[in-house]
């Protein structure tokens, strides 16, 4: 079958996009499903800065590569061995791509699954194979998931379904920047109500957080940013304080506020200052929890004994250490009630040809989500 997809051929392109067109919208041909597996149509994705960093070369893929790994959409076709899924499905996409086998999967952490792990750095679906090609190239895949398309091939197990009244543009940001950020703080740190919280970074994850400390009751939520729009968004959502990242007295201030520090910071800018600062916020007994991912080769260095005599914990998160099948349901319903405002993070609606302007407007920093709709 043939469909339109954004494909990546070269990563480190200048920008602006718009000019350099690191993605480029092109036919190719996708196959139907196999054992486990879904083709999908889609309805929305989500530009992710996950995906940026790899327009950028911050992370090596295989190329080339149809990228996208958050969406939402509707089961067209099965194939054998699937179980939970139907045509005519709506369903959530994410990254999470467990085997469902192996200790970490049975242990309830299938975004630590290393089988998977294995696939997607190659590009590949769980099989080793591609379903993707352009007149007999082979076309890689992006998380198991490449839903910056028409259509998409996907693993059951890295999709969710969902009730169908749900609109799926607002849907799609479960499946990565809801699902990391709103489970940073539920699941990873499982913050108490009542704690001190500060979230520096307010992407679509950073915001998703400060939600999350919303939903559990947080006494004091600090927003830290660059960006007074996204400052702005996050005293709508619920943040409590906001401090420019850029002020050298930002650490000072956070500290006089709540006495010392907070319980809890979430770093979720995808940059080692972002991840000092973090730490700097944090309180003696109080906890960093860093669910970013910056460029490959950076490392984030802490004064060991302020670690230790200070009691702090530094702890990474991958994609809220969630179980997308048991948590993006129950996020969703949250959602429905009217406890996730989640549609307030959804900066613009674009279409597919749009969408290196809309890297260009995700590297300047000033949009939370944007989402693609298919026609």
């Amino acid at each position: 079958m043939r469909m339109r997809a954004a494909v990546l051929h070269e990563q480190g392109r200048s920008k602006p996009y718009a000019e350099s067109t690191p993605l480029t919208v092109e036919e190719l041909d996708i196959e139907g499903p196999r054992e486990g597996e879904v083709l999908i149509e889609m309805v929305a994705a989500g530009l992710c800065h996950s995906d940026l960093s790899t327009i950028e070369g911050q992370r090596p893929r295989k190329l080339p590569t149809v990228l996208g790994h958050e969406g939402g959409g509707v089961v067209r076709d099965v194939g054998p061995g699937v179980r939970e899924l139907a045509v005519g499905d709506h369903v959530v996409l994410g990254p999470v791509l467990g085997c469902g086998e192996c200790r970490d999967c049975l242990s309830g952490h299938p975004a630590l699954c290393t089988a998977s792990l294995a696939a997607k750095s190659q590009g590949m679906m769980l099989d080793g194979t591609s379903r993707l090609s352009w007149n007999g190239e082979k076309i890689f895949h992006t998380s198991g998931v490449s839903c910056f398309a028409e259509f998409s091939v996907a693993s059951e197990l890295s999709v969710v379904a969902i009730d169908p009244e749900l609109p799926l543009a607002e849907a799609a940001l479960f499946g990565c920047a809801v699902m990391t950020g709103l489970g940073s703080v539920v699941n990873t740190a499982r913050v108490p109500a009542g704690a001190a919280v500060a979230v520096v970074g307010l992407g679509g994850v950073g915001l998703s957080a400060i939600l999350g400390a919303v939903l559990v009751g947080a006494d004091r939520i600090i927003a830290v940013d660059l960006h007074d729009e996204k400052l702005s968004l996050a005293g709508e959502i619920g943040a409590t304080h906001s401090f420019r990242a850029s002020d050298p007295d930002c650490i000072e201030a956070v500290r006089e506020l709540t006495g010392g520090g907070v319980d809890f910071a979430f770093e979720m800018s995808g940059v080692t200052q972002g991840m000092k600062t973090a730490y700097d916020l944090v309180r003696r007994g109080g906890t960093m929890v860093t669910a970013s991912l910056p460029n490959i080769a950076d490392e984030f260095s802490v004064n060991a004994y302020d670690l230790v005599s200070g009691e702090k914990s530094v702890r990474g998160c991958y994609m809220g250490s969630c179980v997308p099948s048991r948590d993006i349901p129950k996020f969703l319903r949250m959602y429905k009630r009217g406890r996730l405002p989640v549609e307030k993070l959804m900066s613009a609606l674009i279409t597919l040809d749009d969408i290196n302007t809309g890297y260009d407007r995700l590297s300047d920093g000033k949009v939370a989500r944007q989402v693609i709709e298919f026609s």
